[in-house]
């Protein structure tokens, strides 16, 4: 009776009174947790969600400072470190040339076209909510190019061992009994 009572106690533990399944988690200090915001794969989309996320936080009347902080969060890693210095360096009241000054060399293309879009939005005047908007519109192109250069790739590498296994089974199966039959023809006809 106590081993039924035992079973029946670990089965409403696990399930609840619902009978809805629970999922019970054990955490230790030991087991590293990964953010979806940090991850340290490479997201083609990544930086075009960044460009959306700051553009929005601008349209909104965020201060650049606020909304660049506010990016930063999501950002892929080289892009949110350029945001995060620059929101500091705004904050602390530096100028813009300075604060969208680039950083350093590990930097990828949407990073420096943002660098030069924020400084030249700073010289001019101009706002930089539609700027970045264009960013992420061409950035999200730039991507929807590399996936399809990616599949045109492949479709030719894939191409490539069908002819090698399709080839040789249709001349060993469709030219050659077509030669043999011809010659055996020819061959008994008359040039014995």
């Amino acid at each position: 009776m106590t081993a039924a009572a035992t079973l029946l106690a670990v089965a409403l533990l696990l399930t609840g009174r619902d009978g809805g399944a629970r999922i019970l988690t054990w955490r230790t200090a030991a087991i590293p947790v990964e953010t979806p915001a940090r991850r340290t794969d490479h997201d083609p989309l990544a930086a075009a969600s960044t460009f959306d996320v700051l553009a929005a936080c601008l349209a909104s009347g965020m201060a650049v400072s606020a909304a660049a902080s506010a990016a930063a969060e999501s950002a892929p890693p080289a892009l949110a470190r350029i945001l995060s210095r620059a929101a500091d360096m705004l904050a602390l009241g530096a100028d813009a040339a300075t604060a969208w000054s680039d950083p350093g060399p590990p930097l990828d293309d949407h990073a420096r076209a943002l660098l030069r879009l924020a400084r030249r939005s700073a010289e001019s005047g101009t706002a930089l909510a539609h700027g970045v908007a264009d960013l992420a519109v061409e950035s999200r192109s730039d991507a929807a190019d590399a996936a399809k250069g990616a599949a045109e790739r492949a479709g030719v590498l894939i191409a490539a061992p069908l002819g090698v296994c399709y080839l040789p089974a249709f001349l060993c199966l469709g030219i050659v009994p077509v030669v043999v039959g011809l010659a055996g023809d020819v061959l008994q006809s008359g040039l014995w």
